[in-house]
């Protein structure tokens, strides 16, 4: 039973779930859309807006909490120059999924991960 585990682990070990995660958020945050697997999409999104919620809150401490976890200065200083002042009026839920045709190659449910 999986009673109060949270998180998908997409079978992969711990150290790869993390770069994945941080690969995708990445990515996302640089090109503002990304298209990956539902799973993966649905596993990325809460780690992007706690990421964005980083940049709204804006102080030095929230800053070196989204360098630790994506150690990429300028997608860091898109987030707090740039995301932070878009989203300000906003109360949360900065990313949108929608589903996408199925892979061509093993039918896997693709997703389209994007900011809002």
């Amino acid at each position: 039973m999986r009673h109060r585990i949270a998180g998908k682990k997409l079978n992969r070990n711990p150290a790869q779930r993390k770069h994945l995660y941080r690969g995708l958020i990445r990515d996302l945050l640089i090109n503002e859309r990304i298209i990956t697997t539902e799973a993966k999409a649905k596993a990325a999104r809460p780690l992007a807006e706690r990421f964005i919620t980083y940049g709204k809150k804006g102080s030095l401490h929230h800053r070196r909490l989204a360098l630790s976890s994506i150690p990429d200065k300028d997608v860091v200083a898109k987030v707090f120059d740039d995301l932070s002042q878009r989203y300000a009026e906003r109360a949360g839920g900065y990313t949108r999924v929608l589903k996408l045709e199925p892979r061509k190659g093993d039918s896997a449910p693709m997703a389209l991960l994007e900011l809002v």
